[in-house]
């Protein structure tokens, strides 16, 4: 017989996500074209924005995988936006990704009260779109592929 439990396990998780891998790397071929290469590893891309006193003004957290960059969070302090920071950061991010780390590719999300048009102005295009998450709100999945 089997019992389920609900409890949070970070040791659990851990040993849940190393036998998930190893099960996708058995059965990806790119998956396991990826080890032993720079990309074979999750590596984060932090960028931030900082005013005259050190104060954080905006940010681009993120991380690089695989010869993606996904970008998990992009924000500007309201008071500074329309400056071009925000489309400084995301280039920023793009040209560390390509340039250093062999990035071919961007993905990120975005709800639709956020940025999608912001995105797609910097050469994303919509790849999926989940409605109502959270209710209310349509997340869109955003892709770019890097030009050489």
């Amino acid at each position: 017989m089997f019992r389920l439990e609900t409890e949070v396990d970070k040791e659990r998780r851990i040993l849940l996500s190393g036998r998930l891998r190893t099960d996708n790397t058995a059965a990806s071929p790119g998956l396991r074209a990826l080890l032993a290469t720079p990309a074979e590893h999750e590596n984060p891309l932090e960028i931030w924005v900082l005013d005259t006193r050190g104060d954080v003004v905006g940010g681009l957290s993120g991380r690089t995988w695989a010869y993606w960059l996904h970008v998990d969070l992009l924000w500007v302090e309201a008071g500074h936006r329309g400056l071009g920071l925000g489309s400084r950061l995301l280039a920023d991010a793009e040209g560390v990704a390509r340039t250093e780390r062999s990035c071919t590719a961007s993905r990120l999300e975005t709800w639709d009260f956020q940025a999608p048009a912001f995105y797609r102005k910097h050469g994303y295009e919509v790849t999926g779109r989940v409605e109502d998450y959270p209710p209310g709100v349509t997340e869109f999945t955003l892709v770019k592929r890097f030009v050489s």
